[in-house]
């Protein structure tokens, strides 16, 4: 039976059936309460759409042309194209680039007019122009930017400017209601509400923001503006969304509003970050490397490398160590680690718990500055499939060696080292916790490993544990 002709039975169904007046009386009662109950356990956005609403704002920006380098096309070419009708590039647009113009949301944090935003809403930025609910408008000025985190702080000239309240960003839940009030698309003031989805979210290349997840309608002009919880309190600035249409699909991401103050102080004060770093190349823990190293456990960050003289290398720590604790928070992701230590001041010390030889132990270290000379990506390395230990290794030739002190070269690999990633031309530095310093040493170490064994290898001059399975060995 098809769906039309069910639904045309059962309606038949209904009609014939007789129910006494006194029941049918009594179910109609029972349906409106439940509806009632229904309507009123939902959310009623209307009160802080009513107190905070008139303290977001649209923001307006324009990149103007600038003057570009020479054309490469000689000026009787370019006058050929320009008669024919054929546009820039091909016209020399009068020796200027094009111009810029963008919209994005904030929202003011002070009655004196101060206001977050996203970088990316105010970036190149030549003009500013803010505009509030009742029609004003005001120049902006940029007092600072932060990229890595997506933050921007700008200024309006005034005072008395309605303002909202800032939450704790560390007491959002999971499943608690929210709301987003923004620009989408220009159309200012719209309001949109969804729940937290999740908390503390990793998202590519974003190595510094907890991210806070919603699935709150967020779209092309929503960037900047404010989420608030049912209090009536921001707790995050909507940041990015993930999309394969450009619009909206369920997922979008505010950056914590603990974070987004601390970064506003700073730019408020110096006018730039500055971020801590410890100077090493992590990894995250796997099943197969947490078996090779003796521990049960999955959790913290494995340091595959060390910046010489750096500040991890002067507190004595070494490759194979995880950390699992940094000043007393634990860390169970390499985000987590990344995070903390950008956000401690520069030159403050910090207490360590490492894991070494399957022991735990204490360190303090002396943060350092993240500089463009410094170490200053921790990315996540390759994962690694486990597979069957088949290696044609050499010594070091002349080249190798002033790379790295001791070690093998692979010449060539295959079985369960090449599934588990190893590949020519990788420098065989560590296996099972011993350095290797000759093929002989390497087989030793395989030889004395139980169900797996870990590798320290040097890829380019860039290092990273390999985890091998050797139950089949």
């Amino acid at each position: 039976m098809t769906f039309h002709k069910f639904a045309a039975a059962a309606a038949a169904a209904v009609l014939v059936m007789t129910v006494p007046a006194q029941l049918s009386s009594l179910n109609a009662v029972s349906s409106a309460h439940a509806q009632t109950s229904a309507v009123s356990s939902l959310p009623d956005f209307s009160k802080l759409v009513e107190d905070n609403g008139n303290a977001v704002v649209s923001i307006a920006v324009v990149e103007k042309r600038k003057k570009r380098a020479e054309s490469m096309i000689p000026k009787d070419q370019l006058d050929f194209f320009r008669h024919f009708g054929f546009p820039f590039p091909f016209g020399d647009n009068g020796g200027f680039t094009p111009g810029r113009r963008g919209q994005g949301s904030g929202f003011i944090i002070s009655p004196d007019g101060y206001i977050l935003t996203n970088n990316h809403v105010v970036e190149n930025a030549d003009d500013v122009t803010v505009s509030l609910t009742d029609k004003r408008e005001f120049k902006a000025k940029v007092v600072g930017t932060d990229p890595k985190t997506d933050i921007a702080l700008i200024k309006i000239e005034g005072k008395d400017f309605p303002a909202v309240r800032l939450g704790n960003s560390d007491n959002v839940k999971v499943g608690e209601w929210v709301a987003a009030i923004g620009a989408p698309f220009g159309l200012d003031n719209t309001v949109t509400a969804g729940i937290v989805s999740a908390k503390s979210r990793s998202l590519p290349d974003e190595q510094f923001v907890p991210f806070i997840q919603t699935d709150v309608a967020v779209n092309p002009g929503n960037s900047g503006g404010p989420l608030f919880n049912m209090k009536g309190e921001v707790i995050g600035i909507n940041s990015q969304i993930f999309s394969t249409s450009g619009g909206f699909m369920g997922l979008s991401f505010a950056i914590p509003i603990n974070l987004a103050v601390q970064i506003k102080n700073n730019l408020q004060k110096y006018g730039k970050v500055s971020r801590g770093r410890i100077g090493i190349l992590m990894q995250q823990m796997t099943p197969e490397l947490a078996k090779s190293f003796g521990i049960k456990e999955t959790k913290g960050a494995l340091i595959a490398q060390l910046e010489k003289d750096g500040p991890a290398d002067k507190a004595k720590l070494k490759e194979g160590d995880i950390i699992v604790e940094f000043n007393g928070t634990p860390i169970s992701e390499l985000n987590e680690l990344s995070q903390a230590v950008a956000g401690t001041k520069p030159g403050t010390k910090a207490r360590l718990k490492v894991i070494r030889d399957g022991k735990l132990q204490d360190f303090t270290i002396v943060i350092g500055e993240l500089t463009p000379e410094g170490i200053r990506n921790l990315k996540r390395p390759e994962n690694f499939s486990i597979g069957i230990l088949d290696l044609e290794t050499r010594p070091l030739d002349p080249k190798e060696k002033k790379r790295v002190e001791n070690g093998i070269a692979v010449v060539s690999s295959a079985g369960i080292a090449a599934a588990a990633g190893i590949r020519k031309g990788d420098i065989i530095l560590k296996a099972g916790g011993r350095t290797i310093k000759s093929r002989e040493d390497f087989a030793s170490a395989v030889k004395g490993a139980k169900d797996s064994l870990a590798i320290l290898i040097d890829r380019s001059g860039r290092r990273i544990f390999v985890p091998i399975k050797l139950a089949d060995k």
